[in-house]
């Protein structure tokens, strides 16, 4: 058995390096003041959810890696509905009651009520559940959903509204493995979205170790080192109903990574998707999609294998967004404490450079761990924000360090316009900063009103519900894409939105966040613009649609190679809550 003590040295043992340099205390002068709120309506909206981390005295470290969240418009009734990951039982854990993942249908009025056993998936009995993708695999137009787990996964399609489990049948069992994050996303694009699953390490029940200091109170979760690496599983959809397993076609069967977050898109333009893949404690994964089938990792010459301190860190949730408007995606990978939440700029020609320090994410950071996170214009001025959250792995961590806490508080950054970046958390509230112990974090405009809600996972503890009030007082467009020589869900295609002379561009991404799916919608802030003078859209197949002078404030569609968008087929306007 290895040291007891190589977790602490894991936890603590870079604070000195880690410290001095980012922490950096800001001006002493009041903040300009917010323009929006978040509040939790979690009670009002009828969210009753617990993770259930099956804890147990032989701390399996499958009990602190989740769980995820996702948002689907199951029903197809033109409003989002909120899906939650639960665990299992475990050779030291029985719970009294069935565990069961749930499904909350959206009432359309503030409230939601729990569908998942009715709908088909509450049963959980084959997998302790981690996270959850979505997208149309059979380009039928309601979405599908995949929930990642160990021993194995879960496959369900949406049949009309009914979930129906076909993860043997369509060969994406993932089994023997620990599914962490996963996407879906089509990779040779021919029409049908692919499925990448990361998976955490080689582990198992009776490889589990007593780690940490030999006192009572003080064992620990054992360190990711203590296990080998694994490949992700990329999963290549056949247009039947099925998929084959193609990792080792693709040249991605030789990387052992110990996968938590994973997102895929066109970082370089060049109109194939990539993927980028967050590892624990070992270098992160870049894999340019070569357009033949096959993957080449870029890590290094890219600059995000690692960090500009040159060390192997904890990757946990990751994103892709252009946080400076310059038309390439940018990365952002949130890590464990003592660490920095790096954010890696897009310089346009095949690299990336670590901006973390120059965009003062450093700042004030370094006893948080951060899990999901994701870009959003969170007030809709146009630029890109940082949402992230955070809680520690271990339950005991302040018997370690007295700096760090299990529970942690969230962290909002807002976008300067200027490069760089300011936290804004204790000026939203009591309520968001109240510690709790993060994992997945998914984004939905719950509402329909223009500006963006979010979901939080939490591990061992409720789920929450967060409303945004007030983003919407800046001007806003949101677009769902609809494939049609393209797969249907639209990952891939890049947008353009040009407004008072100033562009944005988006992309449809795969994954994103950690062990959670976000809305398919793109959402553009547009600021005080009274109209969008340009709306250009690059769809995975290469054809082009422009639309000029769209007004602002409506929830628009748009049919790939129709050249104009409209209205949902459910308008009906948002109530308040």
């Amino acid at each position: 058995m290895r040291s007891p003590r190589k977790w602490l040295v894991w936890v603590v043992g870079i604070f000195c390096l880690c410290l001095g340099p980012s922490v950096v205390l800001l001006p002493s002068q009041e903040p300009p003041a917010l323009t929006f709120h978040l509040r939790d309506i979690t009670s009002n909206a009828g969210i009753q959810f617990r993770h259930d981390n099956a804890a147990s005295p032989d701390m399996f470290l499958l009990e602190t890696i989740g769980g995820g969240c996702a948002w689907l418009d199951y029903d197809r009734d033109g409003w989002l509905d909120l899906f939650l990951v639960q665990s299992s039982s475990t050779p030291s854990y029985q719970p009294s009651e069935p565990l069961r993942n749930v499904l909350y249908r959206n009432q359309r009025d503030g409230t939601f009520v729990n569908v998942g056993q009715k709908v088909g998936l509450g049963d959980i009995t084959s997998t302790f559940g981690m996270g959850a993708a979505v997208g149309d695999f059979d380009n039928d137009g309601d979405p599908d959903l995949y929930v990642t787990g160990f021993p194995r996964s879960l496959f369900y399609r949406n049949d009309d509204g009914r979930f129906v489990d076909i993860t043997e049948s369509a060969g994406v069992t993932n089994a023997g493995q620990w599914g962490t994050s996963a996407g879906f996303f089509d990779y040779d694009n021919d029409g049908w979205l692919d499925l990448i699953v990361v998976n955490y390490m080689a582990w198992g029940y009776e490889k589990n170790f007593g780690c940490g200091l030999p006192k009572p109170g003080y064992r620990t979760y054992c360190h990711p080192d203590m296990f080998p690496g694994v490949p992700p599983t990329l999963y290549h959809n056949n247009g039947d109903g099925t998929f084959t397993d193609l990792t080792r076609a693709a040249g991605l069967d030789t990387f052992e990574g110990k996968g938590l977050g994973v997102v895929m898109a066109d970082y370089d333009n060049d109109g194939w998707v990539d993927i980028f893949q967050a590892n624990d404690a070992v270098r992160n994964f870049l894999f340019r999609n070569n357009g033949d089938g096959t993957f080449t990792d870029v890590s290094f010459e890219a600059g995000v294998a690692y960090g500009e301190d040159g060390d192997a860190e904890a990757g946990m949730g990751t994103d892709f967004g252009d946080y400076d408007r310059d038309g390439f995606l940018d990365i952002f990978v949130t890590h464990l404490d003592m660490e920095l939440h790096r954010l890696f700029r897009n310089s346009k020609e095949g690299f990336f450079t670590d901006y973390t320090r120059a965009s003062h994410l450093a700042r004030q950071t370094n006893f948080l761990s951060g899990f999901g996170t994701k870009f959003v214009d969170i007030d809709n001025d146009g630029w890109l924000d940082i949402l992230q959250i955070n809680g520690h792995i271990l339950p005991n961590i302040n018997l370690y360090n007295s700096h760090v806490e299990y529970a942690e508080p969230k962290i909002l950054w807002l976008n300067q316009g200027n490069g760089t970046f300011r936290n804004v958390s204790e000026q939203l509230g009591p309520d968001f900063l109240r510690p709790a112990v993060g994992r997945g974090l998914c984004l939905a405009d719950l509402d329909n009103d223009g500006d963006v809600d979010f979901a939080v996972a939490n591990n061992g503890e409720p789920a929450q519900l967060w409303l945004n009030e007030g983003g919407n007082r800046n001007n806003w467009l949101a677009l769902t894409l609809i494939g049609t020589k393209s797969n249907r869900d639209a990952v891939g295609a890049r947008v353009t939105v040009v407004a008072d002379a100033i562009s944005q561009t988006q992309q449809k991404v795969g994954g994103g966040s950690y062990l959670s799916a976000s809305d398919p919608r793109l959402y553009f802030g547009l600021g005080k613009a009274p109209r969008v003078s340009l709306l250009r859209v690059v769809w995975p197949s290469g054809v082009v649609d422009e639309l000029k002078d769209v007004p602002v404030n409506q929830l628009l569609v748009l049919r790939e190679g129709d050249g104009h968008a409209s209205l949902p087929e459910q308008p009906e306007a948002a109530k308040e809550h």
